[in-house]
């Protein structure tokens, strides 16, 4: 029974406090009654951080070794949550009477009647302001332009590596991947030219959006990876040297002109510095340059292409440095790297730090004038390195290469290959939801912008023993959120 009494007794004095509340919208400044505003389930979660990612809050479904075209998109995906707008700030005076009541012993009233009625004033019906744009200072434009290194990844040479595009985006909760990247094979002459079937739903993708980018890797020669003779290889580039394949990139560039994507990103001969593929630049390095030239200048005379050519050796000095490889400034439009997590044992500062490593492709940029770019890049010989991939991540937000693809399949990836659940972890957190925004052009007001008036933080949680009290809209609106009456007096009277 005297929990019951109880019970009345503080809805009459929340009923009490409401009523008086509604009547310091007319009364003096007040003390000992909080405003708070109720914290909104809507907001948006917080950004995890570039450089120190940490994971995001639900737990992470690592994707099947293989994703063929039309599987269903892996588990955790999130959806984007829209922003909402913020509440209006609370005016000065916000609860004067029942502060004023609570300092000079006065109980708040039992019943809503005992208010009399001269001091409720009969509530106007307000809409809330809808603010105008400050006077005199003219229209903003915004211009789009890249605020986040550009990403992708390879997820397959043909049409299925277009068709697992949204699905990793919708993993990475509707970031944006604006780079697709294949790969023409390096058996036949036939491939290289760009057979038919093989680039179209390539072309395709790209042509949906503008700011889209198509990178290709073009071999140099066929039977690529045949495993042919140093003897053999220096042949071959000196007959590209001399123009014996001239026609082959000919017919490559005419067709990706025809498919409308003439401003493709093409990179030539990559891994150069190796000794995997025919195209290597080792047994004769001279005649390889030639080469390169040949074939971009037999490119960019194709009519109404735009290409960019990507130089793009192994990170490190491999078989041979790969500044000997070099074509020169008047071919190569990007300084590339491909970068993986290897060899065994060898930590990321000394990725960056080691000959021709990453610190010498970033400054061997700078002083030719050429963007960087890593077409390869993910995980290898140090297995789920999460370090790595946090690093790697960190590395390309600081100095912002024209693009970046990772190798999604094993031992290099993250979403088709599950061998790697905690650098996968950490590209998901890092990438989530990430996009390019607008940035507002400068422009000179032509009057002084009025002074902003200062708003109120973010909405803490409702304190300890502090009960919310239902006043409505119209008066919450001017309180500036929900009335918070503490009765943790009343718990303590027995």
């Amino acid at each position: 029974m005297a929990a019951e009494q109880r019970r009345t007794r503080v809805r009459r004095l929340a009923v009490g406090a409401a009523a008086v509340a509604l009547a310091t919208l007319a009364c003096g400044p007040a003390r000992g009654v909080e405003a708070v505003r109720a914290a909104d389930p809507r907001a948006p979660a917080p950004t995890p951080p570039v450089a120190v990612p940490t994971a995001p809050a639900a737990a992470v479904q690592t994707p099947a070794t293989t994703a063929p075209a039309g599987a269903t998109v892996p588990a955790g995906a999130q959806a984007a949550v829209p922003a909402v707008p913020a509440v209006p700030a609370a005016p000065a005076a916000t609860a004067a009477g029942v502060a004023q009541a609570t300092a000079q012993g006065v109980p708040p009233a039992a019943e809503p009647s005992a208010v009399p009625p001269a001091a409720v004033p009969a509530a106007p019906v307000l809409t809330p302001p809808v603010p105008a744009p400050p006077v005199g200072v003219a229209a903003v434009p915004t211009v789009p332009p890249v605020q986040v290194p550009a990403f992708g990844a390879f997820l397959a040479s043909d049409s299925r590596g277009v068709a697992r595009m949204p699905q990793l985006s919708r993993w990475l909760g509707g970031a944006e991947l604006r780079v697709g990247h294949t790969y023409l094979p390096g058996e036949h002459w036939s491939d290289i030219e760009g057979a038919p079937g093989f680039l179209e739903a390539w072309a395709r993708w790209r042509n949906e959006r503008p700011d889209r980018m198509l990178v290709l890797n073009v071999p140099l020669q066929e039977r690529n990876e045949a495993g042919v003779s140093d003897d053999e290889v220096r042949r071959l580039l000196r007959q590209g040297a001399a123009g014996e394949f001239d026609h082959h990139f000919r017919a490559l560039a005419e067709r990706l002109v025809q498919l409308k994507a003439e401003d493709t990103v093409l990179v030539l001969g990559w891994e150069m510095n190796g000794t995997t593929y025919t195209h290597r630049c080792g047994p004769d390095p001279e005649s390889w340059k030639k080469y390169w030239n040949r074939i971009v200048t037999t490119m960019r005379s194709v009519p109404g292409q735009k290409f960019r050519f990507d130089f793009a050796p192994n990170r490190g000095r491999d078989a041979v440095p790969w500044t000997e490889c070099y074509p020169g400034d008047d071919t190569v439009d990007i300084m590339g790297m491909d970068s993986y997590d290897q060899p065994s044992g060898i930590s990321f500062d000394e990725q960056i730090k080691e000959p021709y490593g990453l610190q010498a492709q970033v400054d061997f940029a700078k002083a030719h004038g050429k963007p960087i770019s890593y077409p390869e890049w993910g995980l290898f010989r140090n297995g789920d390195n999460a370090e790595y991939m946090r690093r790697m991540l960190a590395w390309m937000d600081e100095h912002k290469p024209l693009y970046n693809t990772l190798t999604d399949y094993c031992p290099h990836g993250v979403w088709q290959c599950s061998a790697n659940p905690r650098a996968s972890q950490v590209y998901r957190s890092v990438l989530f939801g990430r996009a390019d925004e607008p940035t507002p052009a400068p422009t000179e007001p032509q009057t002084p912008a009025p002074t902003p008036q200062p708003t109120a933080p973010a909405a803490p949680a409702s304190p300890k023993d502090c009960s919310p009290v239902d006043l409505g809209s119209w008066a919450e609106y001017w309180l500036g959120g929900k009335l918070c009456v503490r009765f943790d007096w009343w718990s303590q009277d027995g």
